[in-house]
């Protein structure tokens, strides 16, 4: 379940503890394999490994399971990521896709070395993927873009003969929504409370069939599934409980120009002295972003309740999942032999991943 989000650190570590990181990275890939899961979300943030180099070793370790790369365009000149891309699809069987984020601005963006404003890196994603499609479908393609331009670029027949990967783009603010439509096959949100999940597919589907295109929506969702709904909190209380005061204090001052971090935060109390004060609806918390990083809200509850609730959220238009916990190894046997086999059978269809 997105190996590599939680890795263990190397410093001072021998080759021996440096083999046997990766030999875990791999036992995560192949629960998830073993468990019914399609593929993994490989992170890209500054406390995880590349995950350029991270999908190929995974691919050797595999069979069928697809490694989704976290992928913020602007960081690689855009003809050079598209044969790196063709290489991995040739070298893995096509089993390569990418997850297109933009970036949530303020110090996280910075890290990177990026002052872009948050609409012009939206613009730049677009240029970017203008350019990837380019190079597939032309022998020569030439782009001339207000961020990249690009004369009479092309991949060898060998590399453009691979399948272009699959892409999921994620953004909720008017101007993602408005590149999502034009280059996104999945799109996909954080967990919302379901009214507004239902409300944001609708918008998203609307402005690709303006475009007349299809697109399928996904939700990554964080799971706490226990035999019981108190097992379930009670492991929410004591996570909570061991949350440092440093984390609360950063956790408080969350800054940056992330429409979908804005709304996550709008979820919930500025303050939150218990766990339970953070209960956003029945199963539904919203303090999983002080456990580790990402999104707010994830479902909290027995394994039969867990799979209620998603399969809730396919009625209301989901088509796939991005499931998440912690530690990976354990909830992806956890999840996919718990939860997963209690979904509709319609869900059998979904294209989700670990």
């Amino acid at each position: 379940m997105q190996p590599g989000n939680q890795a263990p650190g190397l410093t001072a570590a021998g080759d021996d503890d440096h083999f046997r990181y990766i030999d875990h990275l791999a036992e995560i890939a192949r629960a998830a394999e073993i468990s019914g899961f399609q593929g993994g979300l490989i992170p890209s943030f500054p406390n995880t490994d590349d995950p350029w180099v991270i999908s190929p070793l995974l691919a050797r370790e595999t069979e069928s399971f697809r490694f989704m790369i976290a992928f913020q365009p602007g960081f690689k000149n855009p003809v050079h990521a598209a044969r790196q891309i063709a290489s991995l699809q040739r070298a893995s069987g096509g089993r390569l896709l990418f997850n297109v984020i933009t970036g949530g601005g303020g110090p996280g963006q910075l890290w990177w070395g990026d002052s872009f404003a948050h609409d012009d890196r939206y613009g730049r994603t677009t240029e970017y993927l203008d350019i990837w499609k380019g190079l597939w479908e032309n022998e020569r393609f030439t782009y001339d873009g207000r961020f990249y331009q690009v004369e009479n670029g092309s991949l060898s027949d060998l590399l453009r003969r691979e399948d272009y990967p699959e892409i999921w783009f994620s953004g909720s603010s008017d101007a993602a929504l408005q590149s999502a439509a034009r280059h996104a096959d999945v799109y996909l949100s954080w967990l919302e409370p379901f009214d507004q999940i239902r409300d944001k597919f609708a918008r998203v589907k609307e402005r690709t069939a303006a475009l007349g295109r299809q697109q399928r929506c996904a939700i990554r969702v964080d799971l706490v599934a226990r035999p019981t709904e108190e097992e379930a909190w009670r492991d929410i209380r004591i996570g909570f409980e061991n949350v440092s005061d440093e984390t609360r204090s950063r956790w408080r001052r969350q800054g940056g120009d992330s429409v979908g971090a804005q709304r996550q935060s709008a979820f919930r109390p500025t303050e939150a002295t218990r766990w339970d004060d953070l209960i956003v609806a029945p199963n539904l918390w919203g303090g999983f972003n002080l456990l580790r990083g990402g999104p707010a809200l994830g479902l909290v509850g027995s394994y039969e309740q867990c799979a209620a609730k998603l399969d809730e959220l396919i009625a209301l238009g989901a088509d796939g999942f991005i499931l998440a916990g912690t530690p990976h190894l354990e909830e992806a046997y956890r999840v996919g032999e718990e939860v997963l086999p209690l979904l509709d059978r319609k869900a059998a269809a979904l294209r989700a991943v670990a």
